[in-house]
């Protein structure tokens, strides 16, 4: 990163230049840290980018974001923290809604919302027909055990107490009226009545 080699180093290691810019807030020290991660920088837009000058433009980018999150974050390990941040900093620019592509789609077809809305309503109406014709269809206390369990919301207790059934006979109907109603349905779809 020939563009940005202006730094002279004096040997300090990576968290002693974290502490001393947390300190001092002194960008020259930041710049000492930073330029020796910079083609590492580099390296990651350009990977993402896959242009040159995009990829120069972001490692100052990255640098200007380093000013203010480096004080913000415990680091351990600045290297690997860079290449995360570059990495995260590429992946936003990416996503913003410039990068986006947009394709234009013909009204004709589009479906309107009401349309869904009708169809929605015509379709659980018809259903609901299909499962009260096959409801219908079953015994007198598959029915009425069923009615009172599905639609009025009421528990095995409360169905033996208002039929004055033994506790599994209500079960039994209720297993059997339910698979007697799939059985029914299926049928009705398929068109095998």
């Amino acid at each position: 990163m020939s563009f940005l080699r202006n730094i002279k180093g004096d040997g300090r290691t990576d968290k002693e230049l974290i502490s001393l810019y947390k300190e001092s807030e002194d960008l020259s020290v930041l710049g000492e840290l930073y330029q020796r991660y910079m083609d590492l920088v580099y390296g990651v837009c350009l990977k993402y980018f896959k242009e040159p000058e995009r990829a120069k433009d972001s490692v100052m980018m990255i640098f200007e974001e380093l000013v203010t999150k480096l004080k913000k974050h415990e680091v351990e390990n600045f290297k690997s923290w860079l290449y995360q941040l570059a990495k995260n900093h590429c992946l936003m620019q990416l996503r913003t809604p410039k990068n986006l592509k947009t394709v234009e789609i013909s009204a004709e077809l589009m479906q309107s919302e009401e349309s869904v809305h009708l169809n929605g309503v015509f379709e659980k109406e018809e259903s609901l027909k299909k499962l009260e014709n096959c409801l219908e269809k079953l015994e007198k206390e598959q029915r009425s055990t069923i009615r009172l369990f599905y639609l009025e919301g009421k528990c095995y207790n409360e169905i033996v107490d208002i039929t004055g059934l033994e506790w599994k006979k209500v079960r039994s109907f209720i297993q059997n009226g339910r698979r007697n109603l799939k059985i029914c349905m299926e049928k009705v779809d398929t068109g095998d009545q």
